[in-house]
């Protein structure tokens, strides 16, 4: 909260969700990967080929958080609004 008063900007609190990149030898490989990840909840994985044939497996998870708190330097949201976040983003922590 004292930081949040300092503030002049804009500030945003912001969870970003757990990212694993596996370098794949076979596309059969990444496959297995892939449905073994979005089997256990991480529904945006995805597999990548780059133009050099490198295959590249990612295991993301879609516990994502962003709102934005003050403008300008005004606070926009409750205290007890940012308790009440700080709590979801702890949860998704513990989830991911």
């Amino acid at each position: 909260m004292t930081a949040l008063e300092k503030a002049t900007g804009d500030v945003v609190l912001k969870f970003e969700p757990f990212v694993l990149h596996v370098l794949c030898q076979e596309l059969q490989d990444a496959q297995l990967l892939h449905s073994v990840a979005i089997d256990s909840g991480f529904r945006n994985s995805g597999i990548t080929v780059g133009k050099g044939g490198k295959i590249m497996m990612a295991v993301r998870s879609t516990h994502c958080l962003e709102v934005p708190l003050s403008h300008k330097g005004k606070l926009m949201v409750s205290e007890e609004y940012i308790e009440f976040l700080i709590h979801v983003a702890n949860r998704k922590m513990e989830e991911n």
